[in-house]
């Protein structure tokens, strides 16, 4: 298969290899379907729907995501750079996040405002990231690389940052409770208070 067609669904299928770069696909969805070592860089997905979806190893980097719909979908060692995750149709109440991520590639995108409790990042590369005003309560960052992400008016609320490296929070410019973080990493969280003094031995 060399191509995704628009206005159909594809039920229970593997898509393995498939290479469809700066593509278009239409209001086309997609139930519980693994895409493995697929290539859709710069693809353009319009109004698409991904229900129970895996995608493991595939390349996403500068897709659009235009009013596409997630629910239960998993990226697992894939690029996915430079995407603009606001574009989505999102859920309004949601208990959990529909995306979930480990292991992947997801530099210099956006997720500015987007409400995204207990999304998971494991092990990612997560730099230069946009999370201002995003609702990451009980979010998982563990073991990922956050330089140069920016998180302002963020809710971490028991989000976890443990073997987390390389990220620079404003406790004082965030939500912050019950938050986990491992030193020594931990240290960089007392460079915005005034008050105390980092002296190194």
């Amino acid at each position: 298969m060399n191509l995704l067609e628009s206005y159909t669904t594809y039920d229970d299928q593997t898509l393995d290899g498939v290479e469809f770069t700066s593509g278009q696909v239409y209001e086309t969805e997609f139930d519980n379907c693994v895409f493995k070592g697929c290539d859709f860089q710069e693809t353009e997905f319009m109004a698409c729907r991904f229900n129970d979806c895996e995608f493991i190893d595939c390349n996403l980097n500068m897709i659009t995501i235009k009013d596409c719909s997630f629910r239960e979908v998993w990226f697992k060692q894939t690029k996915a750079v430079g995407i603009n995750w606001l574009a989505a149709d999102w859920p309004k109440l949601i208990s959990a996040s529909p995306i979930n991520f480990q292991d992947s590639q997801l530099d210099y995108s956006t997720f500015i405002g987007l409400t995204l409790k207990k999304i998971k990042f494991n092990g990612c590369s997560l730099k230069d990231i946009e999370f201002s005003d995003a609702d990451l309560s009980e979010a998982d960052f563990r073991d990922a690389v956050l330089t140069s992400s920016r998180f302002n008016n963020t809710n971490l609320t028991k989000a976890r940052f443990d073997g987390a490296t390389d990220y620079k929070i404003d406790i004082t410019r965030n939500r912050i409770g019950k938050t986990k973080f491992s030193v020594p990493e931990a240290y960089s969280l007392l460079h915005n208070i005034e008050q105390i003094i980092l002296v190194d031995d």
